[in-house]
């Protein structure tokens, strides 16, 4: 098989499946600057050295998803593919090298970006957009445990299967995140929206700033608001990694959500004069 390296922007928070018990969606750019989609990964079951972080080159045997439509979408040959992690790009000089995948086909007006998604000839499902104005960040409490008939169809599966290989050292799925956390912005239309952000790096930083904060909620969302909108928002060039999800792709009338966020430093204007 021949490999396939791509450069990883994007790492979704780990959802539960009762077939592979937890999968992230992960993507990125290829050489030419392509967009790919690599879906499923059982990412935390990786070993140590196949863990990858966004903006490391990768390679591995890649194959269309035959069973899923949206052209972006590929899929390890196997689960067992092995993923190597072959480089890295820093954020030297204001993320140059970052933005040279990062910024070379970017939207500006959402409704463009729809059309584009729901028409099945181009069936776009991943993008950068760069937003006009961001307006709030909103913070929403949802369910704080996984959905109990999904985590009953896990267990079974796990009975039923080879899933408990290492008995001794049970493998637990991620924490659920008790908050939707979302920014509201503008376009280059003035048209307002408001998508949900399902980075990774969100969750994650919620669960540092909860551990910090000995528990105290409402200070760790404080915190992850403070750096998503007191200084992704403003003090930083912010651009939006937008997705969309299989299942909502046709039937919805925006199929996006975040996820994730491209924030260089702004770049100051020289003098005129």
């Amino acid at each position: 098989m021949a490999l396939t390296k791509v450069l990883i922007t994007v790492k979704t928070y780990p959802a539960i499946s009762s077939k592979y018990e937890e999968l992230v969606c992960t993507a990125g750019f290829r050489e030419d600057g392509t967009w790919v989609r690599i879906y499923p990964i059982q990412f935390r079951k990786k070993s140590y050295n196949e863990q990858y972080k966004k903006y490391d080159w990768i390679e591995l045997d890649l194959v269309k998803n035959d069973s899923d439509f949206r052209p972006e979408s590929y899929r390890p040959y196997s689960h067992d593919s092995e993923i190597k992690i072959v480089g890295h790009l820093d954020t030297n000089n204001n993320w140059a090298e970052r933005k040279q995948f990062v910024v070379g086909k970017v939207y500006y007006n959402l409704s463009e970006l729809i059309a584009e998604a729901h028409n099945k000839n181009i069936c776009t499902s991943l993008a950068v957009f760069k937003p006009s104005k961001i307006l709030d960040f909103t913070i929403e409490q949802t369910e704080r445990e996984w959905d109990k008939n999904k985590l009953a169809k896990l267990d079974a599966e796990r009975r039923q299967g080879n899933l408990f290989e290492h008995p001794e050292n049970p493998f637990e799925v991620v924490r659920k995140l008790p908050y939707k956390f979302s920014y509201v912005f503008e376009d280059n239309q003035a048209k307002d929206s408001q998508l949900m952000i399902e980075d990774w790096e969100i969750g994650q930083l919620y669960w540092n700033c909860l551990a910090k904060y000995e528990g105290d909620e409402a200070k760790a969302v404080a915190d992850v608001r403070k750096k998503y909108f007191d200084d992704f928002a403003k003090t930083k060039d912010l651009h939006l990694f937008l997705g969309t999800s299989q299942v909502h792709h046709f039937p919805s009338r925006n199929p996006f959500m975040i996820i994730g966020t491209f924030h260089p430093q702004k770049e100051l204007m020289g003098s005129l004069f």
